[in-house]
């Protein structure tokens, strides 16, 4: 129990003998159990701050035939993060044009993201309309290669935040785009199964 006593007593001192003063005594106990009832009540009740980064709007899998979208080669945009940090992109399905970038929005070339809101910009303009004639949006397909960061993963989805994109996903890389970025940026091989593969 906390207490306060401060004990007062009488003697004997010039001129006589002096009143003996009661002791006072303060209970603290009530003050504790106060404060851990504050700090109980705004713990429960203050909303704690979420990292922006853990927010991600990823599309939903459904089911349902009208919530389905017909996908075009030219709304197609594949990004594969290597294990240096480096950003490789192409557009459409065949694995062909890779082009290399950064993260860093202030780069020379606008990095990634700059890649990301030219082909935002391109698809509805340059792309064919839908059979219910709708306006197509761009398709980025975020491939991680063996080895590559989780923090470029966060930087990625970031930038998928942060340029608006509504349709993204992440996947495994294919083979020959494992090649290609391996050679520099080319596909010396062809090999007819692996390219009908990558087009499914």
């Amino acid at each position: 129990m906390a207490e306060i006593d401060t004990s007062g007593g009488g003697g004997k001192h010039k001129g006589g003998v002096r009143s003996k003063k009661m002791s006072t005594r303060v209970d603290l106990t009530p003050m504790v159990d106060l404060a851990f009832l504050l700090i109980t009540f705004f713990m429960l009740t203050t909303t704690l701050s979420k990292p922006k980064a853990m927010q991600l709007n990823m599309p939903k899998k459904t089911d349902n035939e009208k919530d389905k979208q017909e996908v075009g080669e030219c709304q197609v945009l594949n990004v594969l993060i290597d294990t240096l940090d480096q950003v490789w992109y192409y557009e459409g399905l065949q694995v062909a044009g890779l082009q290399k970038t950064g993260f860093d929005p202030s780069a020379k070339d606008g990095g990634v993201r700059k890649v990301v809101l030219d082909m935002m910009k391109k698809v509805p303009n340059t792309c064919p309309l839908t059979s219910k004639g709708n306006k197509r949006d761009a398709i980025v397909l975020i491939k991680m290669l063996k080895g590559a960061r989780y923090k470029n993963m966060v930087d990625i989805l970031d930038e998928m935040d942060v340029t608006g994109c509504k349709i993204y996903a992440i996947q495994e890389p294919d083979p020959i785009e494992v090649e290609a970025v391996e050679n520099g940026g080319t596909v010396k091989t062809f090999n007819k199964d692996v390219v009908q593969e990558t087009q499914k």
